[in-house]
């Protein structure tokens, strides 16, 4: 009697949340922090910054910061929260009495010249209470790493506070450096939405157990996604601002599967996915295989995106079946791969969430190992494939919904990784020196014709030789079975013979770039 109750009071909260238009969720704690500002301010999406002067939130030993201006504002940037500064060539510290709990750290960054010192000389380390966010970190070199480029970014964690506990945030410039920041934002989130879940292990794919993610645990969200859909906005979330972005970019090959969205469905929230877990406009879009069997039986629908080495991931996967012809359990079966491992051998969303139009998300753990210990970027790369092993079976598809990627703290509590390497300048072409002696003013010398006809007849059979090899390589492939290839090349990711991912390529095409959500989160999407 009591579950029942406990149900229907929550059918109820849920029911007048829709009918207010209210988000699901309203956090305890909703801090907004516009650093080095001497007033408050409102930013363009409507949400009120407090100045750190003089408040409750003033970092410690003020005095030895200072204020600063962006000598240039971007045509991108807002100037609340990006335009003000605040700077210091010693530590300084930000401390937030909070209630216990999770609780989302944003760091807003834009990476300019203040009080006269270059963006260049800004490399810092951050803290938030036991874990290290960010080391010697460069948020000019960070923002210059990135296609498409942007002038700001922010970075988004998930720290936990205990009783009694406070929450501080600790900015520690390197040595000869300054450091800095622009905003700072606290938000709540709900007890176990990612953290807590003693009850609920992760598998940890590629090893035969599982992954607790307990409190101690901190987060960094590299990429949130609304597959199949558009980006959502701050505003759009169910009370956490968080900004969920489109999926395309990060798709692999030219398979791009077909966008499905149906627009009058209710999503039939439960109390294992609550209505904050993800908005609705997320569990209506969705990305499938297409229509043609035969056709997605022989491709994985497949992303990839770029991470830091030598850290676990938590990548959620969120599901909702609102497509009208897919009604009964086993119609729709699929596979997951993770990394190339498989992460899931069957998933029926039907049958796993209890119906039509009700949602779902599956949690795996990742390692992307740092095999020579350079601490590279690697590519974590997901690929879904449908199964037809059972009768029952009526559909050769596959479906996501959207998508998150978390980074997990190291053993030492650590989420920093190395900053990118600084971009290239390109040199202007020097001209041919000018040869001595007398030169023809027409014609070539006959050395150098021969030479040139020499040298063309090489390189004519050097490419003969070369599509000879791969031609009889991609045979062998065919012939034999292979593995899912680290490639940037374009093409779609097929099944081999034995089951296993292999690529066909498309080398007159260019994968389509792709950034990490922190980086990416400019100043128009918040």
């Amino acid at each position: 009697m009591l579950c029942l109750t406990l149900h229907l009071s929550y059918l109820f909260l849920l029911l007048l949340a829709l009918v207010d238009g209210a988000p699901p969720y309203t956090p305890t704690e909703y801090i907004l922090l516009n650093c080095g500002s001497s007033s408050n301010a409102t930013s363009p999406d409507g949400r009120n910054w407090e100045s750190d002067s003089g408040s409750k939130f003033s970092p410690s030993y003020i005095q030895q910061t200072s204020s600063s201006t962006a000598s240039v504002q971007d045509p991108s940037v807002t100037q609340v929260p990006y335009l003000k500064a605040r700077i210091s060539k010693s530590q300084f510290t930000y401390t937030f009495p909070v209630s216990a709990g999770p609780k989302f750290v944003r760091l807003y960054f834009y990476p300019a010249t203040y009080s006269g010192h270059d963006k260049s000389n800004f490399f810092f380390s951050v803290v938030a209470n036991s874990h290290t966010l960010l080391s010697n970190f460069s948020a000019s070199l960070t923002v210059s790493a990135i296609d498409p480029p942007v002038a700001s970014l922010v970075k988004e964690f998930c720290v936990n506070v205990y009783d009694n506990q406070r929450l501080t945030i600790t900015f520690s410039p390197s040595p000869s450096s300054y450091a800095f920041i622009n905003g700072i934002e606290i938000v709540s989130m709900p007890n176990n939405l990612y953290l807590g879940r003693r009850d609920d292990p992760i598998r940890l794919v590629n090893f035969d157990t599982t992954f607790t993610l307990d409190n101690n645990t901190a987060l960094e969200t590299v990429f949130r996604l609304n597959v199949g859909g558009q980006d959502v906005s701050i505003n759009r979330d169910t009370g956490m601002f968080r900004t969920w972005r489109d999926d395309s970019p990060y798709i692999f090959g030219q398979a791009y599967g077909t966008p499905v969205h149906r627009s009058n469905v209710t999503i039939r929230y439960t109390p294992e996915t609550p209505a904050y877990t993800a908005p609705a406009i997320v569990y209506s879009t969705a990305r499938t295989m297409g229509q043609d069997s035969h056709v997605n039986l022989n491709y994985n629908l497949t992303w990839f995106f770029t991470v830091d080495s030598g850290f676990n991931y938590l990548v959620r996967l969120h599901f909702c079946e609102t497509q009208l012809e897919v009604k009964l359990a086993n119609q729709r079966v699929f596979r997951i791969y993770i990394n190339n491992q498989t992460a899931e051998e069957e998933l029926d969303v039907i049958e796993r969430s209890g119906g039509t139009e009700i949602p779902m998300y599956r949690d795996y753990v990742v390692l992307v190992q740092d095999s020579d210990g350079s601490r590279s970027k690697q590519d974590l790369w997901l690929a879904l494939h449908p199964v037809m092993d059972s009768a029952k079976s009526k559909f050769a598809n596959a479906l996501l919904n959207g998508l998150e990627i978390f980074k997990l703290n190291q053993s030492d509590g650590s989420l920093a990784a190395p900053n990118p390497d600084p971009m290239a300048v390109p040199t202007s072409p020097q001209p041919y020196p000018k040869q001595k002696g007398k030169s023809k003013s027409k014609g070539s010398s006959p050395v150098i014709i021969a030479t040139g006809s020499v040298l063309g007849g090489v390189a004519a059979l050097s490419l003969l030789l070369c599509f000879l090899i791969i031609r009889r390589r991609r045979r062998r492939l065919k012939d034999h079975g292979g593995h899912m290839l680290d490639s940037r090349s374009s093409g779609t990711s097929v099944m081999s013979s034995d089951g296993r991912s292999i690529n066909s390529f498309d080398q007159d095409k260019e994968v389509r770039s792709q950034n990490v959500f922190s980086e990416i989160m400019n100043s128009k999407g918040r």
